[in-house]
């Protein structure tokens, strides 16, 4: 490589990078993605590190701007060479090295869109840039509004409100693709309000990866203000990609005077002021969709059709113009076949490839950040409208991706998915500063188009071929290639099957062995396990909901033997009869979820040798069960057990006096169990116990006498414990204890004690709670 440039710093140093970005590849396959993009930008900016060398020396172009250059290069030498520090099976490690790849290229291209075209063009010269710059450095002025727009007008007096607001210097108009958020924006300059403000500019649009954070503001600023002149008030940045932050933070917000309104399919968590646009209402739905199919007036298409197809689209109003104006005077029997052939599960996206690309280029960003891109392909799993439990991720996300059990990373991935609109994300309770776990609460739900979107990528290629199979069963009817399949084996490792209330047939005979995650969705009063789960013997978790309105019995109970690698069970608005027949003999089981189950009964019977019991399982989560009393003593001998959680569990009076026996015991979460009256004092037994979460048990009136010898306690959280007047005084023995979570009627008891517990810290919060989750659960 050292004859690519001729001499001088820069040069060697250009030939230094390029050679590491061979190295690696060679070496390793991990960032093969981010490497083969970067060569070949590499290879794109070649010419100009000739050009720059010989300006170097015939136009003595400024020393710093070569030696930034040449800094730029050792840099990313070096963040090039850290790949082979990295191990294969360190997802975490491999995905934030990933992103700080993608980075790196981004800056680099940077530099040369804005410092090298500047000095490049002082002599006269003219260089073609392989890479798109700043729309060729033109600024536009105020873009014209589109001839038919509709649904806007509330959201632009709430945007423009917010955009003129004093001490606003920064609003984020965010929203997935095909939303609008341009229109808006083109509704907002020519607003006649903000056309009184003097003037108005749009500054240009950026594409994928092609941002960065790094930017010389002097150099941009001559750039900036030799185009425009005087600050103007408003500066609108359209179709912003995350790199592009830097932009704002080092050279716009430093130049006062200015508005700036940014439209991104991104959430910018760092800027204070975000407005997010909605889909359209069905009214404005039909409005639009009407414009585009029947732009003569004339509609000689049935009205249910209509309907059926506007539901279809789902309020995207890029969408509705598409999928508008390809069924615009088409005969009623392509709108008849489009609707048959919606409801027996084809995608919008295989008839609609305009809408499919611009919609995927949300997805193609994920390129090269493998987790996050399958974690949002996952999401496509589970049944569109209804919201999923993050803990129920997780449980998927630790097995299939090595992410932690406490769930921190499926938070982080989760919260980066929402900031690129692809997820909405809810928080139950914002008030909790439950480290111990991060997804407790928290549900996901996604939009129809996105959904599809993860389900129409995730079923590419032949059945053979793919990561997970989702397969959504309407009535009766099995899909062909699965009834059609002469009981060949299909080697997928994720598998979903969704079922609607109308379904009543027995399973097809299908060979599925190597599947590791099973989600089964159903919404009858009587479901039968599917019969081929029986050779699934490579299967570790098991997510079994009824969305159903009632609680469903599973006819074939119990689970098959077979499942000796299970570790994982979650078992959702289902009545289980009993616990002893079907899990127990699962001896690899981890973790049991029940969530909104009835399991009173399921308690009754007591395993004959408890001891040998699940020698595995280190929790149990059982959470709005209303029919649990109380706990059975034989609980206490799964003495392996390092989590209890009983969340919402509103008619349990009491538990066990043998609790004390859970010496591993390290979390014991009680929330809202309104009826529970007291703690065992056997609780003193829990040397190990570090988290305990009283949060709402307002009827309990006394906390043990022994409570100080929890020697390990580190967190309580205690909100709305409004039966309690005072605390035993051993709790000044509870020298490990940090923090306490709660209101200001617990806050002042536990004043007394802060001077004998050099670590306590006292949390006050204000509970806000967001029933946004209780948006389709059962009754």
């Amino acid at each position: 490589m050292a004859d690519l440039v001729g001499g001088g710093a820069t040069g060697v140093a250009f030939d230094l990078l390029m050679q590491a970005v061979l190295d690696v590849t060679i070496k390793i396959a991990g960032f093969n993605s981010e490497l083969d993009h970067l060569k070949s930008t590499l290879i794109s900016i070649k010419p100009f590190i000739d050009d720059i060398e010989k300006l170097n020396r015939v136009l003595n172009w400024r020393q710093q701007g070569a030696e930034a250059l040449a800094n730029l290069f050792r840099e990313g030498e070096k963040l090039i060479r850290k790949c082979m520090e990295i191990r294969w099976w360190n997802a975490i490690k491999k995905y934030s090295h990933a992103k700080k790849l993608e980075k790196y290229e981004a800056s680099l291209l940077w530099f040369f869109q804005i410092n090298v075209q500047v000095e490049l063009s002082r002599d006269g010269k003219t260089v073609a840039v392989g890479v798109k710059v700043l729309e060729e450095k033109s600024w536009c002025g105020v873009p014209g509004v589109p001839d038919f727009v509709v649904g806007l007008d509330a959201q632009l007096q709430e945007l423009k409100g917010m955009l003129l607001k004093d001490g606003v210097p920064i609003v984020v108009l965010s929203a997935p693709g095909g939303c609008g958020k341009s229109t808006l924006a083109k509704l907002l300059c020519n607003d006649d309000e903000i056309k009184e403000q003097e003037i108005t500019r749009r500054l240009f649009e950026q594409e994928p990866k092609r941002t960065s954070p790094m930017l010389a503001e002097d150099q941009l600023e001559q750039l900036f203000l030799q185009q425009v002149g005087p600050a103007p008030i408003l500066l609108v940045l359209d179709d912003m990609w995350p790199g592009s932050k830097s932009l704002i933070d080092q050279f716009l917000l430093p130049i006062h005077g200015y508005k700036i309104l940014v439209t991104s399919r991104f959430v910018f968590p760092q800027f204070e002021w975000t407005y997010k646009l909605n889909m359209l209402n069905h009214q404005d739905a039909m409005t639009l969709f009407h414009h585009h199919a029947f732009k003569d007036g004339i509609c000689t298409v049935q009205k249910h059709l209509v309907e059926e197809v506007v539901r279809g689209c789902s309020g995207s109003p890029l969408a509705l113009t598409v999928v508008g104006r390809s069924l615009y005077r088409q005969p009623q029997v392509n709108w008849i076949s489009t609707v048959q052939n919606w409801s027996q599960g084809q995608s919008i996206y295989d008839t609609n490839m305009v809408l499919l690309s611009r919609l995927k280029t949300s997805l193609d960003a994920l390129d090269g950040m493998e987790v996050l891109k399958n974690c949002f392909l996952d999401l496509g799993l589970f049944p569109e409208d209804q919201r999923i439990p993050v803990a129920a991720l997780k449980d998927m996300w630790v097995e299939l991706y090595n992410l932690d059990e406490g769930g921190m990373y499926t938070l982080i991935y989760l919260h980066e998915l929402s900031n690129r609109n692809l997820v909405n994300l809810t928080l139950v309770r914002k008030d909790d500063q439950d480290a111990n776990d991060y997804c407790k609460e928290h549900f996901v739900m996604q939009h129809d188009l996105l959904r599809e979107l993860a389900v129409h990528q995730s079923s590419q290629g032949s059945i053979e071929g793919r990561e997970r199979l989702i397969v959504e069963i309407n009535g009766n009817a099995f899909p062909e290639w699965l009834t059609d399949r002469n009981h060949q084996p299909i080697n997928v490792r994720i598998l979903s099957i969704t079922t609607d209330n109308a379904f009543c047939s027995n399973w097809s005979n299908v060979q599925i062995p190597d599947v590791k995650v099973l989600i089964l969705n159903f919404q009858v009063k009587i479901y039968t396990l599917p019969e081929f789960m029986e050779r699934m013997s490579c299967l570790t978790v098991l997510l079994v909901t009824n969305y159903g309105f009632t609680r469903a019995i599973l006819e074939n109970f119990p689970l098959p033997s077979q499942l000796n690698n299970l570790k994982r069970l979650w078992l959702e608005n289902i009545s289980i009869p009993s616990i002893a027949p079907f899990i127990l003999q699962l001896k690899n089981l981890q973790k049991i979820s029940m969530i909104t189950c009835e399991i009173g009964k399921a308690f009754e019977v007591c395993p004959i040798s408890i001891s040998n019991t699940w020698p595995n399982l280190n929790e149990i989560n059982i959470e709005y069960c209303d029919d649990l009393v109380e706990i059975p003593a034989w609980v206490c001998g799964l003495v392996h057990l390092k989590k209890i959680k009983l969340g919402y569990c509103q008619e349990l009076v009491t538990l066990p006096p043998e609790l004390g026996n859970l010496t591993n015991l390290e979390v014991l979460r009680l929330q809202s169990c309104t009826q529970l009256l007291e703690l065992p004092e056997s609780i003193s037994g829990l040397r190990e116990l570090k988290y305990l979460d009283l949060s709402d048990c307002v009827e309990m009136d006394h906390l043990p006498e022994r409570l100080g010898d929890l020697c390990g306690l580190q967190i309580i959280r205690m909100m709305g414990c409004t039966a309690l007047s005072e605390l035993p005084p051993s709790v000044m023995d509870l020298v490990q204890l940090e923090r306490v979570i709660c209101d200001n009627e617990i806050a002042y008891l536990w004043k007394f004690y802060e001077d004998y517990l050099d670590k306590l810290e006292i949390v006050v919060v204000k509970e806000d709670v967001n029933l946004n989750w209780l948006h389709k659960r059962p009754a």
